[in-house]
């Protein structure tokens, strides 16, 4: 279990509130053998390799090219996919939401989206993220009303679901196995599957997801990759480097 380490003394209260939210253990000290921490700052929590030099993992949606995306989102083929038209926004369930880029930009387009994540690291990551995010005056209410996190597995949460509660699109971008060494070139894709594994229940996933959607399913998928479960997808929008396979219930 990867612990919390506050920078600071003044900062332990509040690394035990994340702690007791996510049953994640405190720690003053850093030993060396430990391999992975969340290192909590005045500024962000942020998850540490201590193992490499790579720099720390934390969610930003405001800065850099998410900030970019934010702007220019509308003609991102996401948008295309998730079925977003002139009069028509759907309502999003982001069931595989790791750090919550692609959840973000939807909200930002008006789709009213709820984030799923199971891992307890990133959850909190996530909620780090969003409490920043709303603190900001230009588009921290509207990110309020519109970008939700929901700490659970979606294995559990989608059957739960009642008809009335079932969103327009599901939307899954799963961590699955690389096959090739040179797809891990991302430090984020690196550090996540050694903290948070593949997403072997990937295909089993889509099938359920078919069963609690009002509409449709969209699997973000590697340009070349094979479709998820052997599902062969109603059609496909091309982005630059990544994919999405459209299913319809």
């Amino acid at each position: 279990m990867i612990p919390i380490q506050p920078a600071a003394p003044h900062l332990y209260e509040t690394a035990h509130q994340i702690a007791a939210t996510f049953q994640l253990p405190v720690i003053d000290t850093a030993p060396p053998d430990l391999p992975f921490i969340l290192y909590l700052t005045d500024a962000r929590l942020e998850l540490r390799d201590m193992t490499s030099k790579l720099g720390p993992i934390y969610v930003d949606f405001i800065k850099g090219t998410l900030g970019y995306r934010r702007r220019k989102g509308g003609k991102e083929a996401i948008a295309k996919a998730i079925g977003i038209k002139h009069g028509a926004i759907p309502t999003v369930l982001d069931a595989t939401a790791g750090l919550g880029r692609d959840a973000f930009i939807l909200a930002s387009l008006g789709c009213h989206v709820q984030m799923l994540e199971r891992s307890p690291v990133v959850a909190a990551l996530l909620t780090d993220g969003l409490k920043r995010v709303q603190a900001e005056p230009k588009i921290g209410t509207f990110i309020t009303e519109h970008l939700q996190l929901i700490h659970g597995d979606a294995q559990n949460w989608l059957p739960q679901l009642s008809l009335n509660q079932q969103p327009d699109v599901i939307y899954l971008d799963p961590m699955y196995p690389h096959r090739k060494k040179s797809a891990l070139v991302k430090k984020e894709m690196r550090l996540f599957r050694a903290v948070v594994g593949d997403d072997w229940d990937a295909s089993a996933l889509l099938k359920m997801a078919l069963d609690n959607t009002q509409q449709r399913v969209v699997v973000k998928r590697p340009k070349l990759a094979p479709v998820l479960g052997d599902m062969l997808p109603r059609y496909c929008i091309q982005g630059k480097n990544t994919r999405f396979d459209v299913y319809f219930r």
